[in-house]
């Protein structure tokens, strides 16, 4: 549906600036109307339309609305609404707020949605690319008990505690993944297009060259002619790949593969353990029962493996069975966090502990990344200087025994 863009007066001649859904120009004037708003001007939103493959492609990517920018609009939200004013003013004050020009669009259409009588879970559930079913449900827990903006303060806490986790993993992983890259794009350079022309001195010469060269001629030669080839073979890789890993089977095999690996297996595990805990806390601290609490968790893991094991952890719950006996059989949640979850039903403080657990392991993964970031380091040094090494003894041979011929 067409996305308008109003300038209009109010009763008391007040400008007001806004978005809003509507079939047609006509349709769109009427509901200003309807709101006894007076349209000064009002336009069509027109979102530019894209040929060419790749620039659609960056067009998508950077018209993702971020966690950052949910946080905020969360936390913005909670207080406006806590502060006495209506859902639909707190949503038009964040309109004419906001400046990134998708998540505007997604607040007019909220509050169109919420104009027409619907609940603001219902206007959430339409866009769930932005809001997930864990956003949808915590909003759903609000409205039901009456504590929207308490629900909306705890919604905004949780999900910056997820940014700053990512964060805190980006920032470690950003230098060992931008040197990767450049040494492999100095490499690539190098055998690709610089050794070939020196090389080909050698074979001018016809004299028989060391195991080295030879290797390193036979390399350099095949991605001089076929370089191509393996870009082309690289980015098909990866469409396969991301196909692959939409369907049921290879998103198992690929979440099972993430736990497995020797090193990050472990931390895989405490992340997926930690954002168990604070989104099960986080859900009971706002009154949801827990067996709704653990179904709304499970997709919010984005794990098969721990989803699997919280689904058959809800049938043994409903049979009577407490949370802590229900998860201990499958052998992947560590004893600690299983003693945490026990004391914390003991003591009916459960989403407290729950809390601690995830404080906890959030620690460990910082921890954990920092120390393989620190070692992985030095290990791509000396990765790229053992092959820029054998270039140089490659090409350096030759000369040699080309110097002992001339004398």
């Amino acid at each position: 549906m067409p996305v308008y863009e109003y300038v209009a007066l109010d009763l008391r001649g007040r400008k007001k600036k806004g978005l809003l859904e509507a079939e047609t120009l006509s349709h769109a004037q009427r509901k200003l109307r309807t709101q006894q708003v007076y349209p000064v001007k009002l336009r069509e939103v027109k979102e530019r339309k894209e040929t060419h493959l790749i620039s659609e492609i960056f067009k998508n990517w950077f018209s993702r609305v971020s966690l950052r920018e949910i946080t905020a609009l969360t936390r913005q939200l909670s207080t406006l609404i806590g502060a006495g004013l209506p859902l639909v003013t707190s949503l038009d004050v964040l309109v004419s707020q906001t400046s990134e020009n998708r998540l505007r669009k997604v607040l007019a259409q909220l509050k169109d949605s919420i104009n027409e009588g619907n609940s603001l879970t219902h206007s959430l559930s339409q866009f769930p690319m932005i809001f997930n079913h864990f956003y949808v449900n915590m909003v759903k827990a609000g409205e039901l008990s009456g504590a929207l903006p308490l629900v909306l303060e705890r919604l905004a806490e949780y999900l910056e505690r997820q940014e700053i986790l990512r964060s805190k993993i980006r920032s470690a992983l950003a230098y060992p993944t931008l040197m990767f890259f450049i040494g492999f794009a100095v490499l690539f350079f190098l055998v690709s297009f610089v050794v070939p022309n020196i090389t080909r001195i050698f074979q001018d010469t016809h004299q028989r060259l060391p195991v080295f060269s030879l290797m390193l001629i036979s390399v350099s030669g095949f991605l001089e002619k076929y370089w191509w080839v393996l870009l082309a073979a690289f980015a098909g890789a990866i469409v396969f790949v991301q196909s692959y890993l939409r369907t049921n089977q290879g998103r198992r095999i690929w979440d099972e593969g993430k736990i497995k690996i020797p090193i990050l297996g472990p931390v895989f595990e405490q992340i997926y353990l930690a954002r168990f805990s604070r989104t099960l806390g986080t859900l009971l601290q706002s009154d949801v029962p827990l067996l709704q609490a653990l179904e709304i968790t499970r997709p919010v893991i984005n794990n098969e493996v721990f989803s699997e094991i919280i689904r058959k952890a809800v049938t043994e719950v409903e049979e009577g069975r407490s949370l802590a006996e229900a998860i201990s059989k499958n052998g992947r949640f560590p004893p600690l966090v299983l003693e945490m979850i026990a004391v914390g039903e003991q003591s009916g403080a459960l989403e407290k502990m729950l809390f601690r657990t995830a404080d906890a392991l959030e620690r460990e993964v910082e921890m954990k990344i920092s120390v393989f970031t620190s070692l992985l380091e030095p290990v791509m040094i000396l990765i790229m200087g053992f092959v820029v090494g054998f270039i140089v003894i490659s090409i350096l041979l030759p000369i040699f025994e080309m110097n002992q011929l001339v004398r």
